[in-house]
């Protein structure tokens, strides 16, 4: 018995040894291709104090603009923006590529049917006809035994994955595009209005400093002064209508259109004096934020075209099979049968140093979209930290420019009644109605920055690109993808969510970020947090009915 043992780790020998190079190889790739740094903050926001599980960014974005013409206009933006559909084609692109990259792992099976002619005319002999028919099978199967194959397919897999998410951060811009250029075409109409009432009050006054003047109850200067004021007013009315027709252009552009006028109600945006909103937690950030996972996806890309490149610097094996029936005669040729197997092992000896620099210069590039991937981390906590300073100063400037406003209106009122009396002067009352009318255009331009700012903040949170991914973006690779990215950061976003059972915190953080493209996996993840002693011994209806994913179903 002895011997056989013997003989059997003999034979196994080889599979020893093809372990213990990859697993070489998996060490070498971690040494020199490290993770990035995953210290986050322990806030979101400097100086806050308490954290909310919840944030703006998990409502999505029809319920943030909640105006009908806006969501029409985003809905119509989404559909036909020649950048969003660009972005769509390229999905596809990289998807066929990447189902090809994973083809190349396996074996390629050909089949050929056909005969050939040969003429012989050997020294001294005849022209001799030589007609062979044949049916021949061809099995080619080329692998690296470091894989390089599966590094190729794995980096178009990211590739791939990186597309998803630029369309995703894509989306999210569009909107935000969309919104700020509605808000501000809002803003412009509202100034319009004010100026064009200004206009039409400037206009009476000017009529009554004239009759005044033609009857010598007053000098000829506060005639002027009015016609002064009422230009001046006028003037500016070109100026907003050229904004105004700039802006529907811009709107049109984004919605894949020629440029054309835009079909709006005259609404009147108020402040909203939203101080405190909701940030999420810092985990949840990276979860949120396409631009961050497509970085992310980007730096795996690089990871795996490293690996292909130090898989090239070891021996690589080639094994081809050709079988078949060839023979002069058709009815005689299955009883011609013929196999021809070679197998062929390639072995780069001497390169001058080519493939190692390949290798070492992919290595360069790793480290290169790793600093670009915390580079952007960074950069996402210092919008969402720029974004809600702003908006909170510009709703305080909001606030204060109401009372303002509202100071100035009493202030003409009384000055008009002053005037009347003969109490004070006509340029006291033209210097009233000045600020008044200032204050006004302040105000709205404030309640518009105000917007702006809340557009601004949803953005850099991550919302807005959540349930309106398109169907050829929803393939179950990218969902594996979310999935396991969640199930990482379970863990985190259980400790920091107080008041919430395990069960209740798994459904709601895969219900935020997973959304309607939760699959039947999402499901399972829950279970096997849930208990991961349990067995698989549902029987095949229970699991059936288990197919569709409900956030507020219990297992």
């Amino acid at each position: 018995m002895e011997p056989q043992k013997s003989m059997n780790i003999t034979r196994l020998a080889p599979l020893f040894g093809l372990a213990g190079m990859l697993f070489f190889s998996s060490c070498s790739m971690q040494k020199y291709c490290p993770a990035p740094e995953s210290d986050l903050p322990s806030h979101i926001l400097r100086g806050e104090t308490e954290l909310d599980s919840m944030a703006l960014a998990d409502v999505e974005w029809w319920y943030i603009y909640s105006d009908t013409t806006l969501q029409r206009l985003i809905r119509k933006t989404l559909a036909n923006n020649k950048d969003m559909q660009a972005a769509i084609s390229r999905i596809r692109e990289l998807r066929y590529g990447s189902r090809a990259a994973l083809a190349e792992n396996l074996p390629e099976i050909g089949l050929q049917v056909g005969g050939q002619n040969e003429f012989l005319n050997y020294y001294g002999s005849d022209l001799v006809p030589d007609m062979e028919w044949n049916l021949k099978g061809n099995i080619s199967w080329e692998f690296n035994l470091f894989g390089a194959s599966v590094w190729a397919s794995r980096e178009a897999k990211d590739r791939y994955l990186a597309s998803i998410e630029g369309q995703r951060a894509l989306q999210m811009s569009l909107i935000a595009e969309v919104a700020t250029a509605y808000f501000e075409l809002l803003s412009l109409d509202r100034q319009l209005d004010i100026v064009q009432r200004t206009m039409e009050t400037r206009r009476e006054s000017r009529e009554k400093a004239e009759l005044r003047f033609s009857g010598g109850m007053t000098s000829e200067i506060p005639y002027r002064q009015a016609i002064v004021e009422y230009a001046s007013a006028a003037t500016l009315v070109p100026e907003l209508e050229r904004q105004i027709a700039l802006k529907e252009h811009e709107i049109a552009l984004l919605a894949g259109e020629f440029p054309s006028p835009v079909e709006r109600p005259k609404a009147n945006m108020e402040s909203r004096f939203l101080v405190d909103i909701p940030v999420g937690l810092p985990s949840d950030l990276l979860l949120r934020r396409p631009d961050i996972r497509q970085s992310r996806a980007q730096l795996d890309q690089a990871m795996a075209n490293a690996g292909v490149y130090f898989a090239n610097r070891f021996p690589s094996f080639r094994l081809d099979f050709d079988a078949g029936f060839e023979n002069r005669t058709i009815p005689h040729i299955i009883q011609s049968p013929y196999f021809f197997p070679i197998a062929n092992i390639f072995i780069p000896l001497i390169s001058f140093g080519k493939n190692h620099a390949r290798y070492k210069a992919s290595v360069e590039q790793y480290l290169q979209k790793k600093a670009q991937y915390e580079q952007t981390v960074l950069q996402a906590f210092k919008e969402v930290n720029d974004a809600m300073v702003v908006y909170n100063k510009v709703t305080q400037t909001s606030s204060l420019l109401l009372n303002l406003q509202e100071a100035a209106r009493k202030y003409a009122e009384l000055a008009d009644l002053q005037y009347l009396n003969g109490v004070i002067g006509y340029m006291d009352v033209l210097d009233a109605q000045r600020r008044y009318f200032d204050a006004q255009l302040e105000l709205v331009q404030s309640v518009c920055n105000e917007y702006l700012a809340l557009v601004d903040l949803y953005k850099a949170l991550g919302g807005g690109w959540n349930e309106e991914l398109p169907e050829e973006a929803l393939t179950k690779e990218q969902l594996r993808k979310q999935e396991k990215a969640v199930k990482k950061h379970i863990n985190d976003s259980i400790e920091l969510r107080p008041g919430l059972s395990k069960e209740e915190t798994l459904r709601e953080t895969y219900r935020e970020f997973l959304g309607k493209q939760a699959t039947t996996n999402t499901e399972k993840y829950i279970r096997q947090d849930l208990n991961p002693e349990q067995k698989k011994s549902k029987n095949r209806k229970e699991r059936k009915q288990e197919k569709v994913f409900d956030p507020g179903r219990k297992p």
